[in-house]
């Protein structure tokens, strides 16, 4: 009974760990085909047909960003060969305990085989049985011929189990290094990509630095917008912030008279003689601050602000475009590009606290406890002042360049009151 119980174990194991590869290499797939489909869709986003400056790098920072959401899938499949390089390892191992328990069983069943051999015949095992001095011998050579004849037998079952196990362990491995083969196959074809991508990348760099004068002009007149911009979503974050306070105070004191009340207090209050302690002046209600713990909680879970595929066409901060000398970019978000008729999306729950306008496009803030996302170049909205949006709820339409291709960008900020955030690590890509 025991030996049958640690063969059904055996079985159920061996399918255990076959289901456990097979999952492995399902989602390391699933991710893989997620970032794919990213960067096919993606490179409908590069066309550019304009030769002047400002369409040039508007069409580099999209090719830079091409380039970089492909260096990040060839990272990806790097990472996906050293987890089959190890799953291989693991397998062979396992495999290897398996042909020495097979090799060690079919020892023991041909040494079995080799004594009945010797004592094969009926009259061999009746003179063995009968010869006994008493009747109590008698009996436990009776048991003993019986328990043989069952342990060869299950020796032979056991040898055929065994047998399978190292069948389905070799289908493995060929199953797992057939994913490797494929990956390393890919990853070829996507470095070629690569390469070509990062000729392109040249050539139209060295088209810019023929043309330092107007690259300077089209950078001034970028800056001068984003400081306006700046401006403008600064006035707008002080202005709720104050809002903010003043509800805040409003609770507060709401608080502290019905404090006041459930003591039944005969106190009066003076005209300036009770002391509390002073407003912050971030200061949040209660439901304020339950939102921006949940809000921080979701750090890099957060989705992309955009539907559809997508290039991050500008990081946050300050850097210079590599390459080109004297081209320096800051910037106090990200900028997005999609597709045409893409949609600005809540990247969570919140309250919409100002729609405004700036050179004919509309901008959108959503406040989420004392953080606020920053939605700009929309060309309609879906949502005025006031809303309570959910996560992923559309916000409005993404304006759309027609003098430059239709190029679609979102720009994006991430603030933490007035302090300004990087987005990227709070996006989950």
């Amino acid at each position: 009974m025991k030996r049958w119980i640690f063969l059904l174990f055996t079985c159920l194991l061996c399918g255990v760990m076959t289901a456990q590869t097979n999952k492995l290499i399902k989602e390391l797939e699933g991710k893989r085909g997620e970032l794919q489909k990213q960067i096919a869709e993606s490179e409908s986003l590069l066309k550019s047909t304009k030769k002047n400056v400002g369409s040039q790098l508007n069409g580099l920072a999209a090719l830079t960003g091409q380039i970089e959401e492909r260096k990040r899938y060839i990272a990806q499949i790097n990472a996906d060969v050293d987890r089959i390089d190890g799953e291989l390892g693991k397998l062979e191992r396992q495999l290897a305990k398996l042909q020495r328990d097979l090799n060690d069983k079919k020892k023991k069943y041909e040494a079995s085989v080799q004594y009945l051999y010797k004592n094969r015949s009926i009259q061999e095992k009746l003179m063995f049985i009968f010869s006994a001095d008493n009747l109590a011998q008698t009996y436990r050579r009776m048991r003993y011929v019986r328990e043989y004849a069952t342990y060869q037998r299950l020796q032979g079952e056991e040898i055929l189990e065994k047998q399978e196990q190292v069948k389905k362990k070799r289908a493995e491995l060929k199953q797992v290094r057939g994913a490797k083969q494929r990956l390393l196959k890919e990853r070829e074809e996507e470095k070629v990509k690569l390469e070509k991508q990062e000729k392109e990348k040249k050539v139209l760099i060295d088209s810019l630095k023929r043309k330092q004068k107007g690259i300077q002009s089209e950078l001034a007149k970028k800056r001068r917008q984003a400081n306006q911009l700046n401006a403008r979503i600064d006035k707008l974050i002080a202005e709720e912030i104050e809002r903010a306070r003043k509800r805040a105070e409003e609770e507060a004191r709401r608080e502290a008279e019905a404090r006041r009340k459930e003591k039944g207090s005969g106190t009066k209050m003076g005209s300036g003689s009770s002391k509390t302690a002073p407003i912050q002046k971030f200061s949040l209600t209660k439901a304020d601050r339950e939102l921006s713990a949940d809000f921080a909680s979701n750090r890099g879970r957060l989705p992309m602000p955009i539907t559809g595929p997508y290039l991050i066409v500008s990081h946050y901060g300050q850097y210079n475009v590599k390459n080109l000398s004297n081209v320096k970019l800051d910037n106090k978000g990200i900028d997005i590009q999609g597709q045409p008729g893409a949609k600005a999306r809540a990247i969570f729950g919140g309250k919409v606290a100002a729609v405004f306008d700036f050179n004919g496009t509309i901008g959108i803030l959503v406040r989420h406890g004392n953080y606020i996302s920053v939605y700009c170049n929309l060309s309609s909205a879906a949502v005025k002042t006031g809303d309570t949006v959910t996560t992923k709820q559309i916000l409005g339409t993404i304006y759309s360049d027609k003098n430059d291709n239709s190029r679609t960008v979102l720009h994006f900020q991430l603030r933490k009151e007035k302090e300004k955030l990087n987005p990227e690590p709070w996006l989950n890509r």
